[in-house]
């Protein structure tokens, strides 16, 4: 907050650059770095077409030797004047017109607050002032924070599910209920949306909106809002002091951009391997989706064996675990999942850093996320394989491929989709999905 001026710096700022005073000089009094001087001067100054006392702007490089007269003929505002040049307006009239930029301006301090020669100059100035400045400062920061905290992309998923259901007749309540896992918002937020006319429907689809007021309700973004009772870092480790043997899982989510499509990352920490799914989403449903698919391929007893648990941390397309944990049509429990302390990924660290051989291939040159939206879950399976292909100096120059056959089989590798790939063909660039 020490880079934000008070109006009565900005007023001290104004008398310093008008005394001639250095960007370091200003600093040392204003008790701020010289670089945060330069950018306020230089991000709020105004431009200024005035001229000095008796001639008006004119910017002309030939005004000193002119002696042009009646250019604008009787439509002249000061046909008084014996030159042209005495008339701001009739340099755009000029076939002889030449403009004469102050090259000082472009310089530090940028600003003609200073200039001994301000009161002769008739071209254009930067002038820095303090009651302007004030005020487009406010402006920036009121435009910042004002709209809607989302996407295109999240308002139109929202608005696939929600308009066709309003428009047959739904309430927002009962749409919210049945589709919480896709929704990842709070039931207000979705009358706020409608209310903003987000939506293809509006409040005159809703027939009750107008008589009644709408009810007060607390925020809402978790499916299961108890879903760490039980689960929590502390409860994994006394899972661990009474079953020692247990192989851990760890889960993550890696988001290209907001509201875009997103993967679901499940690294086996024991062998290093880690699998990744595509996802239209990042909603709890989604994931749930995703283990339904694990499960079909595996058969319930091997999935069981696979992923006895699974750690993951507190984001919202994890909040319904028994969804998670359980199989959809016999209610068996199938794994056990907790959470991390919140704030703390460390304790999923595993995952974290192989996260960074997904990121050397989905970031851009500037180290930007690249969108995902271009993906099919094809192109994430092959950056996979030649991530679970690449050797790794802790598991004894192994890959996760190699150590996750020696402990669970080749047959389980290719019910998961995964496929080695020769040491010297593997490639962790962009270049590999031709990005």
């Amino acid at each position: 907050m020490s880079n934000f001026f008070t109006y009565a710096e900005r007023i001290s700022l104004q008398k310093f650059l008008g005394e001639g005073l250095t960007f370091k000089e200003i600093a040392r009094t204003l008790g701020k770095d010289p670089s945060t001087i330069s950018r306020e001067v230089r991000k709020h100054m105004s431009e200024m077409a005035t001229g000095r006392p008796g001639y008006p702007y004119n910017p002309c490089k030939h005004r000193k030797n002119c002696r042009i007269k009646n250019l604008c003929g009787g439509a002249c505002h000061r046909s008084s004047s014996n030159f042209c040049k005495l008339c701001q307006d009739c340099t755009s009239h000029c076939p002889d017109f030449l403009e004469e930029i102050c090259t000082s301006r472009f310089k530090v301090p940028y600003v003609c607050n200073g200039c001994g020669q301000i009161e002769k100059c008739t071209l254009l100035k930067n002038i820095y002032d303090a009651e302007h400045a004030q005020y487009k400062a406010h402006d920036v920061i009121t435009q910042a924070r004002s709209g809607l905290c989302t996407s295109e992309a999240e308002i139109a998923h929202l608005n696939a599910i929600v308009s066709p259901l309003v428009k047959r007749g739904q309430s927002l309540h009962q749409i919210y209920i049945t589709h919480q896992d896709e929704i990842m918002c709070s039931e207000k937020t979705l009358y706020n949306y409608l209310a903003s006319d987000l939506f293809d429907v509006s409040n005159g689809d809703l027939p009750r909106k107008k008589r009644l007021r709408p009810r007060k309700q607390k925020k809402e973004y978790k499916v299961d809002k108890g879903c760490r009772i039980g689960r929590s870092y502390k409860d994994f480790l006394e899972y661990l002091d009474k079953n020692p043997d247990t192989s851990v899982v760890q889960m993550d989510s890696v988001i290209g951009t907001v509201g875009g499509k997103c993967l679901l990352t499940i690294h086996f920490v024991e062998s290093s391997l880690m699998l990744a799914f595509l996802r239209d989403a990042n909603t709890s449903q989604s994931v749930i989706d995703v283990f339904d698919d694990l499960q079909e391929r595996l058969g319930i007893e091997l999935f069981k064996r696979i992923f006895p648990l699974i750690v993951t941390d507190n984001g919202s397309e994890f909040s319904n675990p028994v969804a998670i944990e359980c199989d959809r049509e016999t209610g068996e429990i199938r794994t056990q999942v907790f959470y991390c302390d919140a704030g703390k990924p460390y304790q999923k660290g595993s995952i974290e850093v192989n996260h960074e051989l997904i990121r050397r291939v989905l970031t851009d040159v500037d180290g930007r996320n690249r969108s995902f939206n271009n993906l099919t879950q094809e192109d994430v399976n092959l950056m996979m394989d030649h991530i679970n292909s690449y050797q790794r100096k802790k598991l004894n120059d192994r890959s996760p491929y190699e150590t996750f056959s020696f402990y669970h089989g080749e047959e389980v590798l290719k019910l998961l989709g995964c496929t080695k790939v020769p040491a010297d063909d593997i490639l962790l660039k962009p270049e590999l999905l031709g990005l």
